[in-house]
């Protein structure tokens, strides 16, 4: 699914970068973002989908992310 949002710093257990949907959703992507999307407040547009993955965060939808793109 394509989703529209805006990238923020989640600071728990050490931190890890995620994007608040403009949908209202907030998603946790499994693996980390690249670095050069790693900006708090920037605005992509993404390919994501659903990751059935355990992890120790309590935020959001996990997922796995496909193609980024700045907005």
């Amino acid at each position: 699914m394509q989703i529209t949002g805006t990238v923020v710093r989640v600071d728990l257990s050490g931190g890890f970068w995620g994007i608040e949907g403009d949908d209202g959703q907030k998603y946790q992507p499994t693996t980390p973002l690249p670095p050069e999307f790693q900006q708090e407040g920037l605005k992509v547009k993404a390919e994501v989908s659903p990751a059935y993955a355990f992890t120790i965060f309590m935020w959001g939808k996990s997922v796995e992310v496909g193609k980024i793109e700045k907005l």
